[in-house]
């Protein structure tokens, strides 16, 4: 895996796009999906509310704009929030082999699953995301749930 690739720069982007969601009235989580060479493959957010679809969350945006790829065994997925169990499914199904997070304090979600099945995992607790979901919580706590599955 490179290591010169400057995450910082992918959440920013991938915190774009959570707040591009938030502004929508939707759940504020982004993800992107880059090559080894810092290419992006494909972005999105969280498209519960919009799409009425619970099972397009970031990371699953960020695949569907992504599309049809023969292996995946050469991306970074960054995403926002840690991954639920089944975006961590997926990433586990389609061998990415690297998760960056954005924020594991709103939410632990899967990063043991996705490290014991071989997923590097790099934790980044960016402040601004961090923020954007604990004000989501707060202002919006049965759709936080309705997102997660717990309602």
């Amino acid at each position: 895996m490179r290591k010169d690739i400057d995450h910082n720069k992918y959440m920013k982007r991938a915190y774009q796009l959570a707040k591009k969601g938030y502004d929508e009235g939707g759940c504020p989580i982004g993800g992107v999906i880059i090559d080894l060479d810092g290419n992006v493959l494909g972005e999105g957010h969280n498209m519960l509310v919009q799409e009425g679809n619970p099972i397009i969350h970031g990371e699953m945006s960020a695949m569907r704009d992504a599309g049809r790829m023969l292996t995946r065994k050469d991306t970074i997925m960054y995403t926002t929030l840690s991954p639920c169990m089944m975006c961590a499914g997926t990433i586990v199904q389609f061998k990415i082999p690297h998760v960056v997070v954005g924020d594991t304090v709103n939410s632990a979600g899967n990063v043991d699953f996705l490290r014991e099945r071989g997923v590097e995992v790099t934790i980044l607790n960016d402040p601004d995301c961090i923020a954007l979901v604990k004000q989501f919580i707060e202002e919006k706590p049965d759709l936080w749930l309705e997102d997660w599955g717990g309602a």
